[in-house]
């Protein structure tokens, strides 16, 4: 009998501690965008958005993807992958592969944003734009990029990454003025 009521006790106890992680697990914030604005100079913006990533061989990345405007003007979109100085080098020659569930694929090409000028050799930098102009809603995509030395770095971006890229895509930002200089 003093069994049945401890095995009962715990029921309880187990049932209530379980609801109050579920509801706890409700209550978590969402996790929201990390796209940003950057108003570089007169007439410049920078839209961006910036997470870390690891490749299937465990090493670090960060997965930069960011549109650039002069004036009216787009410049362009580029996905930016950094990996650790010295640990990889891009392979600027080949393109990125990237490929979705639904069979799509692309092959972005090097392209460097005219204010970076050049980058170093663990840095890769494509023109985005093929893929932003393909798809309208997040999927996952694996990518293949290659590297100099080594097997291709292969990574998965979550959908959640890519509703970044298209956050990017969809901003509107525009250049604001810049304040005047103080003491003017």
């Amino acid at each position: 009998m003093l069994l049945q009521r401890i095995h009962k006790q715990w029921q309880v106890w187990a049932s209530l501690g379980l609801l109050i992680f579920l509801l706890w697990l409700g209550w978590m914030p969402v996790a929201h965008a990390s796209v940003h604005v950057y108003r570089e100079r007169p007439e410049q913006v920078t839209v961006r958005s910036r997470l870390s990533l690891r490749d299937f061989s465990d090493r670090a990345w960060q997965a930069i993807a960011f549109k650039r405007t002069q004036g009216n003007t787009l410049q362009g979109y580029y996905l930016r992958l950094v990996g650790f100085p010295g640990a990889v080098e891009v392979d600027r020659q080949q393109p990125a592969a990237f490929v979705a569930p639904t069979g799509q694929s692309w092959q972005l090409q090097w392209a460097v944003d005219p204010q970076a000028k050049t980058l170093p050799p663990n840095v890769g930098q494509f023109n985005l734009a093929p893929l932003l102009t393909d798809i309208d809603q997040p999927l996952p995509l694996e990518v293949q990029l290659p590297l100099i030395g080594n097997d291709p770095a292969e990574m998965a971006i979550a959908p959640f990454i890519v509703e970044e890229w298209l956050q990017v895509k969809r901003s509107t930002a525009s250049p604001a003025p810049m304040g005047t200089p103080l003491g003017e």
